[in-house]
């Protein structure tokens, strides 16, 4: 973990190394001090040499002078080393959840991964410019302030080490207990962020269904966990204070009483008692800023386990060493494929599929609901890994492709369609970045986008907000469509993706597939026998096996359950999901 996390200290080496020495610098300065204190009382006021006191002033001004400018330079360099360390964390984490497969995706919940780039971080942040200033600052002090209490008087200074050994127990049992109540803590916020999440991202049926209480009685029960994993954690804490306070002021007691019968004794002067009693202050804040750092570090460390799962997660898709840049044409095969989400989960997903797919051909693909039809087209364009057998896009294995010529020759249009804040020429162009508008408005015009889009004030530079939430889900359809075919990609996929377009518009979609790419190999997932009926074969797939394969007459004729469904539809009612026979 330490060297995960440390690895993203990166440019920022020096500043983290300045830091510590600039905050031993200024403990040196605050230690001396004291000592010329103690030197103005007893060789200048007691005796009266003014000279001298001017002397050790001018020094003690010299040195509070250089301890403030060494603060000045700790506080500065800790906050950069501090603040670039949280940025490359995010930066480190962002860029890693970039390279995950599908099944490294699914490992993590959205709100989750939102809940580690900011609040764990940020935790992260303030534990690291703490361990950089406080852990050298107080340890040093406290050090140097028992080197210096010793060098006055030993038996005086064994008073401050018990009062450590004491403090310093008790302290330990005190964080010991409240980690727990920490490392509790931070998971809850996940389920805070997808309350809020789930609930911004679908204001509209909330508000559809009147389910404001429910809602908010949602968000209340996850802040409301969080509040009592903190108020016990800091019902632990809240002995920390009273603690301090007491040996503080019990030390301060014994000190000065103690003292004060050595400088009647006269084995202790005036000015030694001061320096004393200032290094006894020293002393127990040092202790006090330490238990400050291990409270703030106990509760950091929930979060830097939390981002080393992030940091530490790697894809299990890889391109191969020697990887193929060259994708002949768009022919499909699947050779004996098995396919499972995680391995050795119970029954495949996919199990020995054998389909082979003419470059050009438009394949459609019907089944009921949790027949894997997503799952058959995912792995085409390796978004996963087939557990067994193979599968040959171009006449070579997925595998040997580099994956991002891959899947710029494989576009895929998947079941849940996302548009991103900008316009609909920047939406556009995230499926070819340098696309002129004249290329946008004719992908526009075969997934028949230009008819809404024409209609609009601001046509093309229309603005579409987060989600696409200020366009219907057909126009979302469409323009997921025209981004894909932006491409210009050998294999076509649309998994389900005209389901909310009429069927007069579906129409016209699959007509402008057929005279404007009839070299791209079109796979269509649909639930309308009409969606694919035209196709030049249709594949039936049956609880993750393929049941039928062929052209619609030929299913027609030949299986049960395409025969089944196409009389259910062209009847007047059914889907696949209604069970055959009733």
């Amino acid at each position: 973990m330490l060297k995960t996390l440390g690895a993203q200290v990166k440019e920022f080496k020096k500043a983290s190394i300045a830091t510590p020495l600039f905050m031993i610098l200024e403990v040196i300065m605050e230690m001396i001090i004291p000592l010329m204190m103690a030197s103005i009382i007893d060789d200048g006021v007691e005796k009266g040499d003014l000279h001298h006191i001017y002397v050790v002033g001018a020094f003690m001004v010299a040195a509070a002078a250089i301890g403030l400018f060494a603060g000045i330079m700790g506080g500065k360099y800790g906050a950069k080393a501090s603040a670039g360390f949280a940025r490359n964390l995010r930066q480190a984490m962002f860029e890693n959840i970039q390279e995950y497969s599908f099944s490294n995706i699914d490992k993590f919940s959205t709100a989750g991964l939102v809940t580690r780039l900011t609040t764990d971080v940020t935790n992260l942040q303030n534990a690291y410019q703490m361990i950089l200033r406080m852990c050298m600052r107080a340890p040093s002090s406290m050090i140097i302030a028992m080197i210096m209490s010793f060098y006055i008087n030993a038996r005086l200074a064994s008073v401050y080490l018990v009062a450590i050994l004491i403090l310093g127990t008790c302290l330990f049992l005190i964080m010991r207990s409240a980690m727990k109540y920490f490392d509790q803590a931070f998971p809850k916020y996940d389920e805070l962020n997808a309350s809020v999440q789930e609930n911004v991202s679908a204001i509209r049926v909330v508000k559809a269904y009147v389910r404001e209480d429910h809602e908010t009685s949602k968000f209340h029960k996850a802040a409301e966990n969080i509040y009592k994993i903190f108020c016990k954690a800091e019902e632990n804490l809240s002995f920390n204070a009273p603690l301090m306070q007491l040996t503080v002021y019990s030390c301060i007691l014994l000190i000065s009483w103690l003292g004060a019968k050595m400088i009647v004794g006269s084995s202790l002067t005036t000015g030694e008692l001061m320096s004393l009693l200032t290094y006894c202050m020293n002393i127990l804040m040092s202790l006090m800023m330490l238990s400050m750092v291990f409270v703030m570090i106990t509760m950091s460390l929930a979060s830097a386990r939390r981002i080393t799962e992030v940091l530490n997660e790697k894809s299990d898709l890889d391109n191969p060493e020697n990887p193929d840049f060259d994708i002949p044409d768009g022919s499909i095969t699947f050779d004996h494929v098995y396919f499972n989400y995680k391995k050795g989960a119970g029954e495949p997903v996919l199990s020995d599929i054998n389909l082979s797919i003419k470059s050009g051909e438009t394949i459609g693909i019907i089944g009921g609901t949790g027949s894997a039809k997503t799952s058959l087209v995912n792995l085409i364009s390796r978004l996963y890994d087939v557990t067994e057998g193979s599968i040959k896009v171009g006449g070579k294995d997925v595998r040997s492709y580099d994956m991002e010529t891959l899947r710029n020759e494989v576009a895929v249009v998947l079941q849940k369609n996302v548009l991103f804040s900008g316009t609909i020429l920047d939406n556009l162009r995230w499926g070819d970045k340098n696309a002129s508008e004249e290329e946008c408005k004719r992908v526009c015009r075969l997934a028949c986008a230009d008819e809404f889009i024409d209609r609009m004030p601001e046509g093309y530079n229309t603005y579409i907000e987060q989600g696409g939430s200020n366009v219907s889900g057909g126009q979302k359809q469409r323009l997921c469509i025209a981004r894909a075919l932006l491409k210009k990609p050998k294999v076509l996929i649309l998994d389900d993706s005209t389901s909310a377009v009429d069927t007069a518009t579906d129409a016209k979609i699959r007509k402008a597939f057929l005279t404007e790419i009839p070299e791209t190999t079109k796979l269509i997932i649909a639930q309308r026998i009409s969606s694919v009926q035209d196709a030049d074969r249709i594949i039936v797939m049956e609880n993750g096996k393929v049941n039928g394969f062929g052209s619609h007459e030929e299913l027609l004729k030949t299986n049960e359950i395409y025969r089944e469904v196409y009389e259910s539809q062209t009847g007047g009612g059914g889907d696949f999901d209604e069970k055959r026979g009733e």
